[in-house]
């Protein structure tokens, strides 16, 4: 078997994976800025649906990423263990973006499956979370299940624009072998521990392609599967904050290209109008080199 496999999620229903997980644990983590009027329906659906109707989720964490609205009280309201993400700043340095938030997560979190999921759904189902740990449970080849959906053109102009515009034709003439993916950037994801914890984290927005791409290199394409979900619905950001998630995505993606000596002239800021924004491109250590150190929760 070789390339990306594309799998039916609905085979797992969440009673038979509660009964099929067996010692194995699960978190769900989720990062959150300024989600307020919707990290509550998310995380409710979780707790309720995953947690206490069943017994598939061990851990439900949202990571407060420095919100300036009431996220963190609508999230731990709602039934999250809600962790400032200054915890493990304190311990292990500030740093940037989501992909940041992910990292320090993994920190506070034991599962050995880690679901992640993106705090502004508009159209989130539990089932997505069951659909997304089935492949990880019934086969242990499988390190990271991706996601993907239907992404309706009413909401805000539709969504997957960085995906279609830069990710895409990039990894179609750098990394063919992930062009399967359908949504390589999508937000909901499950990852196998013993396998993400040997990866360095990037904090910014190249975090989903850096992960695809390390996973790919280190341990086969084939280890790449991705599930159909359904609808996606969510909030959608303006071209302008698109720009800079666009410039993120490309430079990691091409600061993985082996070989590539354009790279030398790369300039790591997006440039618009006089302005010069720098690129967050910083990468934090795999958590396997500091595990033994790692207790903010």
């Amino acid at each position: 078997m070789s390339g990306v496999r594309s799998i039916d999620g609905r085979r797992w229903s969440i009673d038979k994976l509660v009964a099929a997980k067996g010692t194995k644990t699960i978190s769900v983590c989720i990062p959150c800025r300024d989600e307020a009027p919707t990290i509550g329906a998310v995380v409710a659906a979780i707790r309720t649906g995953l947690m206490e109707r069943t017994s598939l989720i061990d851990e439900l964490v949202v990571i407060d990423d420095r919100s300036t609205d009431d996220s963190a009280d609508v999230a731990l309201h709602a039934g999250a263990t809600v962790v400032p993400i200054a915890t493990v700043h304190d311990q292990f340095g500030e740093g940037n973006g989501k992909g940041n938030a992910m990292w320090a997560s993994l920190l506070v979190t034991r599962g050995d499956i880690v679901v992640w999921i993106d705090g502004d759904l508009t159209s989130f189902e539990p089932s997505w979370v069951a659909q997304l740990v089935g492949p990880l449970i019934d086969d242990e080849t499988i390190a990271i299940v991706k996601a993907h959906a239907h992404r309706p053109e009413r909401v805000g102009g539709g969504g997957g624009r960085t995906t279609e515009l830069v990710a895409r034709p990039l990894i179609s003439m750098f990394f063919p072998e992930l062009a399967e993916l359908v949504q390589p950037l999508g937000g909901e994801y499950a990852v196998r521990r013993s396998i993400v914890e040997q990866l360095s984290i990037v904090q910014g927005w190249g975090v989903e392609m850096a992960m695809l791409i390390d996973i790919a290199t280190q341990f086969g394409v084939e280890s790449i599967a991705q599930v159909g979900v359904g609808v996606r619905e969510h909030g959608h950001q303006s071209l302008e904050a698109l720009s800079l998630q666009a410039a993120e995505v490309t430079a990691t993606i091409l600061g993985r290209i082996p070989n590539a000596s354009l790279l030398d002239r790369m300039n790591p800021a997006l440039c618009r109008l006089g302005e010069r924004i720098p690129l967050n491109l910083a990468q934090r250590p795999p958590i396997a080199s500091i595990r033994t150190n790692a207790s903010p929760a």
